[in-house]
């Protein structure tokens, strides 16, 4: 794969980079935080102006015909600022789960709505006891007539108190660890019989944990008792763009740490000047463009059509990009100093979002732990 940037890549990382520059600044970001939906949907209908919604959807379905390095891109933008709009939930885990299991109706249904901004999705198959393992679904799904009845809860799904439609995972047959026998729904959020609870989450963003009683679905997404492979398609296409995302944040947290050790003055001078100080900032660059390197491993791996070679590089890259992340949040609070731990001051809240992406869909150990099992 080619990751430089092509002339139609350029243009988007210009208009990507315009947009966010006038409308995101940190103060502004804290007026959509503050907003009922916990996002600014002023802000979402530029995306859909811009053509990010429909950014890795086809042109016949009114999208912009991109792929992952497109979503790479924009991530990466997106980390920079901190966006807080539910682009991955929709576009990134719900855009993925249709264009992987979709029929041609409900591709031709559900992909322009996206693109145009008119419907958001969330992914809801997380569940409390499950921890990392995608197969441990305990949501039940009973036949009734032509439709299914689901049974159960999800929790931590990610913008799901502001989703129209649901994806949610669901056990139709086999035992609770069963590789087969997972299906997948498509539900009305305001459907009788579901609930949510919506919340804010360590990093500022919001999520949902969902109950669902005795709920009437008859879209089904994929093929009955299929699903998992479709699960899985999602998390890899989240572990690319997240990881994206957090090289996004490191860059950002560079940047603003070089610029403090200028003005920041100790001794009679700037810290800049002192050669420790030099020499973490170096280490933070070099870290950084080591993840940077990881995240491109995570893109290119997403073409893959070999499944194992896919998840170990994708295991791989999981793993570097959070501990670059660690590392680069860590130095950039520390260089800062007591300013660096105050709510009012932006390098603390990259911190919390680098820490939320390194737990995501799994956290290093998890990964690690894979990754030993392989030559185990």
């Amino acid at each position: 794969m080619d990751f430089e940037p092509s002339d139609d890549q350029r243009l988007l990382l210009e208009s990507v980079s315009r947009l966010l520059a006038d409308t995101y600044s940190f103060a502004q970001r804290k007026t959509y935080i503050a907003a009922p939906e916990g996002w600014s949907k002023a802000i979402w209908a530029q995306f859909a102006e811009l053509g990010l919604l429909g950014l890795p959807f086809p042109e016949a379905y009114g999208g912009f015909g991109g792929g992952a390095q497109e979503i790479m891109l924009v991530m990466q933008q997106f980390g920079r600022v901190l966006v807080v709009e539910p682009f991955l939930s929709t576009v990134v885990f719900g855009g993925t789960a249709i264009m992987t299991a979709g029929t041609a109706a409900q591709k031709d249904a559900l992909l322009p709505a996206i693109a145009e901004g008119r419907l958001k999705l969330a992914f809801a198959h997380g569940e409390r006891q499950a921890r990392y393992d995608l197969t441990d679904v305990i949501t039940t799904a009973k036949k009734d007539g032509d439709g299914w009845i689901l049974d159960g809860s999800k929790t931590v799904v990610a913008h799901g108190d502001s989703a129209d439609t649901l994806i949610v995972s669901a056990r139709t047959s086999g035992d609770r660890y069963d590789e087969d026998g997972i299906t997948l729904f498509l539900v009305d959020a305001t459907s009788q019989g579901v609930a949510h609870r919506g919340y804010v989450t360590r990093d500022e963003t919001r999520a949902a944990d969902i109950s669902l009683s005795n709920v009437r679905a008859t879209a089904v997404l994929g093929e009955v008792g299929k699903g998992l492979a479709t699960i899985q398609r999602v998390i890899e296409a989240g572990i690319a763009a997240t990881a994206a995302e957090t090289v996004g944040a490191m860059e950002a947290m560079n940047d603003m740490t070089l610029e403090y050790s200028k003005t920041r003055v100790q001794f009679g001078q700037p810290i800049g000047t002192y050669q420790v100080v030099q020499h973490r900032m170096s280490d933070m660059f070099m870290t950084q463009e080591q993840g940077r390197s990881m995240a491109m491993l995570a893109t290119m791996s997403l073409d893959n059509a070999d499944p194992v070679e896919r998840a170990h590089d994708l295991a791989m890259a999981k793993v570097g990009v959070a501990q670059a992340g660690r590392y680069v949040s860590q130095s950039a609070v520390q260089m800062h100093g007591g300013i660096g731990m105050t709510e009012e001051y932006a390098v603390g809240h990259y911190f919390r979002r680098c820490m939320v992406l390194e737990r995501l869909f799994g956290d290093p150990a998890y990964y690690l732990q894979r990754l030993a099992n392989e030559v185990g």
